[in-house]
């Protein structure tokens, strides 16, 4: 399953590539890609565990910039 995403409040292009780069590493994920330039979160995963893994994705994204939202509403 493939979902892009709305982000709010993300600050810079690092904090994107390092995003981008612990979500991948995330079990379920099969590919991921944050754009600081159009404010978009893109991930491919089980569509199973879909769920579970965006908590998981979340709190990536919470750890490397805690201002930034993902907008769940797809």
């Amino acid at each position: 399953m493939k979902k892009t995403f709305k982000l709010e409040d993300l600050d810079c292009a690092n904090c994107a590539a390092k995003m981008e780069n612990g979500i991948k590493k995330l079990e379920g994920v099969q590919s991921a890609s944050v754009s600081f330039m159009t404010q978009r979160l893109t991930i491919e995963a089980e569509e199973k565990d879909f769920d579970a893994i965006m908590k998981q994705v979340a709190a990536v994204c919470r750890k490397v910039e805690p201002d930034c939202r993902i907008i769940m509403k797809g």
